[in-house]
């Protein structure tokens, strides 16, 4: 094809019909500008007629601003064989564009509207005359015309026989209750090409079966020239084609040429994921936010072997960035890229600690995120510092209902052995009191005073697999600042109270 092929977004008629979900106007308007200004979609459709007082405000503000930005002719409205009611409704809007829905199925004509097909083609001409006589472009949906032209083919051909030669710009081809799979579609695409080779067809599809992907791929096969799609894939039932997968396949796949900017694909989907409410699986193709990070070790070192583990959906194209898991399936190549990423650099011993933990903490199955790995180094290698001088050797907290938590700890100061048991008003309570006992009955020494205790997520976590705490002690007017991480909260208090312990016996009262 020498022609790019049309993008038809419905996120705003058609995604709309999504189960819970509904859009103000001015969250219509905020989508609408970035499908058509910065996406870079051809068309959007943005509503059906005379739905509300609420839907007549959104398709108002949308058509002004376009008319604005000389765009009038890229906003459609579904309309209804309805006496010219929703004619004059979409034109009362400011609209341009009416994608008229027919009957695209004998059974739909006779069952539903209870017409002949002569009737409903009358019906017909009378709205698109009135339509083109008010300076309107008229598009022509063929309402379920996968099963029409499946069960009586010749009512379709009689339809559009009937409707070709009065103006009518596409006609559509919706997959409405989604039973197409692409081998047949094949057959019934090349039959509307071939009898109407001169007609511009576009393609609607539906996902019931998980198919709308592949039966985009056989339109385009087809010779189809026009997709519709719905951000996220959002769609009445299983919903539509989604716009990050069509452009994908339509440029990596058929090499075919659209107006998309793939750059703001992924912001899109965020726009419309927010507004909606509708998350995005994880797992969605281009958009979802797994699909551009390795979890598996031998990935992350095939990536550091030019590209082994790459295909042409480069992150980059999309506005994002490839990403590497931690976790217990990370092996040193996604450890070292992430630390690559953030400017750290250990030795090859460090770096298999850090790994261990995280494997660790996977093992547990704990989230740890890139944004945790800083404090992960920190605390591995300040933890298993070898000059500690205050070494916890074991301890054992408990907790159960109507007792008070006890705590026996064991802990090793310039290499001899302590112990100590305590009772307390919690397990971090109970365990201080033991190691007071110790300081004050064994060594005869003074014990810091606990004066803030303060338990956050690390900055920039977010995840389930850390807390952070940050303790201060009080001894002899100076001031003891100690922090550390661990999944559970008393650990980390644990962590940072040993800590605490070294810069006293060092003689230091700056933070760590």
């Amino acid at each position: 094809m020498s022609q790019a092929i049309e993008i038809m977004d419905t996120t705003l008629r058609d995604g709309e019909q999504t189960d819970g979900v509904a859009f103000v106007p001015h969250e219509k308007l905020q989508i609408a500008r970035k499908l058509l200004r910065d996406v870079g979609v051809d068309r959007i459709e943005v509503a059906s007629a005379r739905v509300s007082d609420g839907e007549h405000d959104a398709v108002s503000q949308i058509c002004r601003w376009a008319a604005s930005e000389g765009m009038a002719d890229r906003v459609e409205v579904l309309g209804f064989i309805d006496r010219h009611a929703s004619i004059d409704w979409i034109r009362s809007c400011g609209g341009r564009v009416v994608n008229l829905l027919c009957k695209g199925s004998h059974r739909h004509c006779t069952l539903q509207l209870r017409k002949t097909p002569e009737e409903h083609i009358a019906d017909i001409l009378s709205e698109i005359g009135y339509a083109t006589a008010q300076g309107m472009t008229v598009n022509v949906y063929l309402e379920d015309w996968s099963n029409g032209i499946r069960d009586n083919e010749q009512y379709v051909f009689a339809l559009v026989d009937a409707l070709k030669d009065h103006g009518v710009r596409r006609f559509m081809l919706p997959d409405t209750l989604g039973v197409l799979d692409p081998l047949s579609a094949v057959g019934y695409f090349r039959k509307m090409r071939s009898r109407y080779p001169d007609c511009h067809f576009d393609f609607h599809a539906h996902n019931d079966y998980d198919l709308a992907i592949a039966n985009v791929s056989a339109a385009i096969l087809s010779g189809i020239q026009g997709i519709h799609t719905a951000v996220n894939g959002l769609g009445e039932r299983a919903g539509n084609a989604p716009l990050s997968s069509v452009q994908a396949i339509l440029k990596d796949h058929f090499h075919l040429q659209t107006h998309i900017n793939e750059a703001c694909l992924y912001a899109m989907s965020r726009l419309v994921e927010s507004i909606s409410g509708i998350a995005v699986p994880a797992n969605r193709p281009i958009v979802g936010r797994n699909v551009f990070t390795q979890v598996a070790g031998v990935h992350a070192d095939g990536d550091n072997k030019s590209g082994l583990y790459c295909n042409a959906l480069i992150p980059e194209r999309f506005g994002r960035q490839r990403a590497y898991a931690l976790g217990k399936n990370s092996g040193k190549a996604n450890i070292a890229r992430n630390l690559q990423a953030m400017g750290l650099e250990l030795t090859a011993e460090q770096t298999r600690r850090v790994t261990q933990h995280i494997i660790q903490l996977g093992d547990r199955k704990e989230r740890v995120t890139p944004d945790d790995l800083p404090y992960i180094v920190a605390d591995v290698l300040h933890h298993d510092a070898p000059e500690a001088r205050v070494r916890l050797v074991s301890y054992l907290v408990t907790t159960a209902h109507g007792l008070q938590p006890t705590a026996s700890i064991k802990v090793e100061i310039d290499g001899r052995p302590y112990q100590a048991q305590s009772a307390g008003d919690g397990q971090f309570d109970a365990f201080v009191r033991a190691l007071r006992k110790i300081y004050t009955r064994r060594l005869h020494r003074p014990f810091p005073t606990l004066t803030d205790y303060n338990v956050t997520i690390p900055p920039g976590g977010r995840t389930d697999a850390f807390v952070q705490t940050l303790i201060t002690w009080e001894m002899d007017g100076r001031t003891y600042r100690t922090s550390a991480l661990d999944a559970d909260q008393t650990c980390a208090a644990i962590k940072a109270t040993i800590k605490m312990l070294n810069r006293l016996e060092d003689g230091h009262d700056t933070q760590v």
